[in-house]
């Protein structure tokens, strides 16, 4: 058979993807800790935050925290989220352990803000890419989905908690310094991390209520060649409440394009109700901006 006759499935095309995300993200946070963390005695948040803590007090090599701690997280993604995402979270864990004895990676520099930006950029988008593979280094978030369903509080709230008490443990058992420049190293990450998964094209959903909906409609197609969506309304206001009728226009724009889409809707109609949203993820439609001639 010739080889331009093979057929590559759909599943052996995701294999290959995930594996090169998994793959990217171990690289790239283990030289974020050997080359910038680990030799500064800085920490992140999270599960990595609390092995690199222990390893600095207990001596203990980081290889073997950074699976110690996470097994806890492992089993519970096991049981929160299923059976292929704890398999891809566990490779990308060992792997990580893996890298960690068998490379060493030098020591860039001293500086520590350099090493909290940088350290926590490359451990950020090492997670990033292990996310977008299907698994992830740092087990945080696993608790924090399952707290949230307990308790009935954000994901983002349970991080925030758990990386307060991780900090509050570094200024007692470091130096209030090293914890200082730990959250630096942690913001650095979030974004990175933010980025990579998200992607420069960051999307944000618009609706817009205006008496002028037929020209905004075509403003929007003709103009930022976006698509959109019109959904036939009724509004209601005052205590008898008003029913008027309206078109209320739904588009996704990039953050780039929500300077331009303003100054367009004011010169149509400065008045018109608009209400923009941060999408984190798009699928299908049209979502590319069309070419205008």
């Amino acid at each position: 058979m010739a080889i331009s006759n093979v057929h590559i499935g759909p599943n052996l095309k995701q294999f290959v993807k995930d594996a090169f995300f998994l793959l990217s993200g171990i690289l790239a946070a283990a030289f974020g800790l050997e080359s910038f963390l680990l030799p500064n005695q800085f920490i992140d948040g999270g599960a990595t935050g609390i092995s690199l803590l222990l390893a600095e007090v207990y001596e203990i090599p980081l290889y073997v925290l950074i699976i110690l701690v996470n097994i806890p997280f492992i089993f519970l993604g096991y049981k929160v989220i299923g059976r292929q995402f704890t398999i891809k979270t566990t490779i990308a864990i060992v792997g990580l352990a893996f890298v960690l004895v068998t490379l060493d990676f030098p020591e860039v520099t001293q500086d520590k803000l350099l090493v909290a930006v940088f350290g926590g950029f490359f451990l950020g988008a090492g997670i990033g890419l292990s996310v977008r593979g299907g698994g992830v280094l740092d087990g945080t978030e696993i608790l924090a989905i399952y707290l949230s369903r307990k308790m009935g509080t954000t994901i983002g709230d349970i991080i925030i908690l758990i990386n307060v008490l991780v900090f509050m443990a570094a200024a007692y058992l470091l130096s209030v310094e090293s914890a200082l420049y730990s959250m630096l190293t942690y913001l650095a990450a979030s974004k990175t991390l933010d980025f990579v998964i998200e992607g420069i094209e960051e999307y944000t959903g618009v609706t817009i209520i205006s008496d002028h909906s037929e020209q905004l409609r075509d403003m929007i197609i003709n103009v930022l060649g976006r698509g959109v969506t019109i959904y036939p309304a009724k509004g209601g206001y005052g205590k008898n409440g008003a029913h008027n009728e309206y078109d209320v226009l739904f588009t996704v724009i990039t953050r780039l394009e929500i300077r331009k889409l303003n100054i367009e809707i004011s010169k149509i109609d400065p008045k018109a109700f608009v209400v923009m949203s941060k999408i984190n993820d798009t699928r299908g439609g049209m979502i590319k901006k069309r070419n205008i001639k």
